[in-house]
């Protein structure tokens, strides 16, 4: 162990962990346990902390429906199909696919010349399905609006060069796909705390996974999952011992002593004076 060890000091590209996370060995990383998560990563291969904001971000009710095409366009990007080239430089980073609520407001700045504040209000009448305000917008992202003095406040899509019908379609495509779009900036603290759980099992097995246990002590489900995982890692968990086990898991020797805390009708004073008449 690293006397001196700083999460946040840790190289975020690191390709063992990446290859963790392609094998679906997730069992115990935040935001990427469950199964159909784990098929998803097996399925992607993520590379980067990039690639996990993406997975945290789809593997949600909504931009679910999109996992496939985006994992084709992942690995056969000529397959990728934009309406209008002004898309390519917003949707790229996504495979050709609209993932993120900033992706929206790009598409309203960069197609329709919205400003920042104005797409802003877009993304959040989409997102509460305003239907009133987004019939109003519908004309405004198309042909613009002009201010009282007459002068242009944004020159709308067509007036950019995309077909009529083609903006038509792409705003249909926001706001169905608004409603369930995520803030990436969010997904991505989600995804540095995904990898640096990630990181740490990996690099740090028996610390990591103590610690974990620790953290689901009456959480008897989990708590057999994590002893499985353990198993599957080649950690011994040692049985409970009263010369030895404190109320948490912790290491001892290659294995990890069972915590006395989750042993069923052992009251945690009951503990407290057992370690200290031991002490």
């Amino acid at each position: 162990v690293q006397p001196d060890f700083r999460i946040d000091r840790i190289s975020l590209e690191d390709q063992d962990v990446f290859a963790m996370f392609s094998r679906g060995e997730t069992e115990g990383v935040f935001q990427f346990e469950s199964a159909g998560m784990r098929r998803m990563l097996t399925a992607m291969k993520p590379v980067s902390v990039e690639d996990l904001t993406a997975a945290t971000s789809l593997y949600r009710p909504g931009p679910s429906a999109s996992i496939d095409t985006y994992i084709r366009n992942r690995f056969h990007p000529e397959m990728i199909r934009y309406e209008t080239p002004l898309l390519e430089p917003i949707l790229r980073v996504t495979c050709g696919i609209l993932l993120y609520q900033e992706q929206v407001m790009q598409v309203c700045r960069s197609l329709a010349g919205y400003s920042y504040g104005r797409a802003d209000l877009v993304r959040r009448a989409m997102s509460k399905k305003k239907a009133d305000v987004m019939q109003a917008e519908r004309e405004i992202f198309l042909h613009g609006k002009k201010r009282e003095d007459g002068t242009a406040e944004c020159p709308g899509a067509v007036a950019n060069g995309v077909p009529e019908e083609v903006a038509n379609h792409i705003f249909d495509e926001m706001a169905s796909f608004a409603e369930y779009a995520f803030n990436k900036s969010h997904a991505a603290a989600y995804a540095v705390v995904s990898y640096q759980t990630a990181f740490l099992k990996l690099h740090y097995p028996r610390q990591y996974m103590a610690a974990l246990l620790t953290s689901v002590l009456d959480w008897t489900g989990k708590l057999t999952e994590y002893i499985g995982e353990c198993r599957n890692l080649g950690i011994p968990i040692l049985p409970p011992d009263v010369n030895r086990s404190a109320g948490a898991f912790r290491n001892e020797g290659e294995g990890i002593r069972f915590g006395l805390l989750a042993v069923k009708g052992l009251g945690r004073s009951v503990i407290e004076n057992l370690t200290a008449e031991r002490n």
